[in-house]
């Protein structure tokens, strides 16, 4: 009989609390919130979205996401320009500065998370982090 263990849940959530403390003093560094941040990376990874698909995207409501879109525009960081098939639709996209900032902050947050997982041999930290990105890719 296998031995009882706590919910995955139980034992990641402690986890990500840590992670999220590590990752602010980044972001505030960056002057970039955790939204931005979601912005940034999702605009990164597929340059032009409307506002309603990268709201699904990154699991935000459309409507949430506007002040992050005009603080992220203001600061360089994205365009918004009007769909030339539909004058309602403003496409996104991440700018050069956007883009410089958005690996800024990843290389910051990672090199944040290099100190946690320091607690776990590194061929177990290699497969943690794969099944992570398992996991990940299968949402």
């Amino acid at each position: 009989m296998a031995t009882e263990r706590p919910d995955l849940a139980a034992m990641l959530y402690p986890l990500v609390r840590k992670l999220i403390a590590i990752e602010l003093p980044v972001l505030a560094a960056h002057d970039v919130s955790m939204w931005g941040y979601s912005v940034l990376t999702a605009l990164d990874d597929t340059p032009v979205r409307t506002q309603a698909a990268l709201a699904e995207a990154i699991g935000a409501d459309k409507s949430r996401i506007i002040g992050t879109l005009d603080e992220l525009q203001q600061a360089g960081l994205i365009e918004r320009t009007p769909d030339p098939d539909d004058r309602r639709v403003r496409l996104l996209s991440i700018t050069p500065e956007g883009r410089r900032v958005r690996r800024a902050v990843r290389r910051g947050i990672q090199a944040q998370e290099q100190q946690v997982l320091e607690a776990v041999p590194l061929v177990d930290r290699k497969t943690f982090i794969r099944i992570l990105q398992q996991i990940h890719a299968s949402r």
